[in-house]
């Protein structure tokens, strides 16, 4: 049927009209020691005609350490184009606690560069009576450390509860052997413990973005991620485009089920569609989705594939138009494995 359909309309390419792309590190750029697969040379020819910031949630080393990473996989880096999660937690910092005081940390590099930068003594020990704490993930980060984040934070009578700033809520990271545990992990661990939450500075929270909208000049900005749950919710809550790479942590069967504030409004399979024209999507009025030749139809409850077209990203494209067209949740829907099977494992 495929072979007889006429295809939807090409649009722009998803980096037409940007003044700035905000790329995500893990899963988009690499994968533990490794560069996925064409990402440093579209992301270098983005460089050439618009400005390219690097977002991580990633606590554990220093701007300057991830800028050297970024060079030695071959892009064209500097020290001002990495914005960090560390860097959002210590500007939130200053809204709280004055330069000078002493902060527990709980993490690596990252954050004791930047708060060290920022005046704060820095401390491992809750005996020190700090005046907040601030966590970040780093792979040595151990029960000791999360036991002194939590006897700083217990709640004491006749004391306000002390500040507490958590660089990101990424609960997995994906490394070269599969998907490790992240700093949303080990901060559920303390929340446990002292029965709160902090406060967050990298995505989704807006902190990061504002600082990389001050440091850049625009909010005219495409973000491009692995990850619906901060890249792509942070980005449609900060209110810019998105693109969701499937390279890195959620994968069809997490975008089909996308609740409706993380849904990107671009999905390719590499960065290579970055400058691709990307085709449009047409929603019928009995709610066929058609993206290129590929069309899902919803029958009630039930997903049904009309056309499987002659692309597997269009089909995946098309399915997910349909599924959050129709404003059905996904746990009561009936929907083909063809439709979120993994190409691109």
């Amino acid at each position: 049927m495929g072979l007889f359909s006429r295809s939807t309309p090409m649009g722009a390419a998803p980096i037409e009209g940007r003044e700035l792309i905000l790329a995500d590190l893990d899963g988009v750029v690499y994968r533990g020691a490794a560069a996925v697969p064409h990402a440093v040379e579209q992301l270098n020819r983005a460089a050439n005609s618009i400005r390219v910031g690097y977002l991580t949630n990633n606590a554990s080393r220093t701007d300057s350490a991830v800028a050297q990473q970024l060079r030695d996989f071959g892009l064209n880096v500097d020290v001002a184009d990495v914005v960090t999660s560390p860097q959002a937690a210590t500007a939130l910092l200053l809204k709280t606690v004055a330069p000078g005081a002493t902060v527990l940390v709980v993490g690596g590099d990252g954050l004791v560069d930047e708060l060290t930068k920022a005046g704060f003594v820095v401390t491992r020990s809750a005996d020190d009576h700090p005046a907040a704490v601030v966590q970040g993930f780093a792979p040595h980060v151990g029960w000791e450390h999360l036991a002194e984040a939590s006897f700083a934070l217990a709640e004491k009578p006749g004391q306000e509860l002390l500040p507490w700033i958590a660089t990101n809520t990424d609960w997995t990271l994906p490394l070269e052997r599969g998907l490790a545990p992240g700093n949303g992990t080990l901060v559920s661990a303390v929340h446990t413990a002292v029965q709160r939450l902090p406060e967050f500075a990298g995505k989704p929270e807006p902190a990061i973005f504002e600082s990389a909208f001050e440091r850049f000049g625009t909010r005219n900005a495409l973000m491009i991620g692995d990850r619906l749950d901060t890249d792509m919710k942070g980005a449609r809550a900060i209110g810019i485009a998105s693109l969701h790479v499937l390279t890195g942590v959620d994968r069809p069967k997490q975008l089909v089920a996308a609740s409706a504030d993380m849904r990107p409004d671009y999905i390719v399979e590499s960065l290579a569609g970055l400058h691709e024209p990307y085709p449009e999507t047409v929603i019928a009025k009995d709610g066929t989705a058609k993206v290129g030749q590929a069309r899902v139809r919803m029958d009630g409850p039930v997903v049904t594939i009309v056309d499987r077209g002659d692309s597997t990203i269009n089909l995946l494209r098309a399915g997910c138009a349909a599924i959050w067209a129709s404003g059905l949740a996904i746990y009561a829907l009936k929907v083909p494995e063809e439709l979120y099977a993994d190409h691109w494992l």
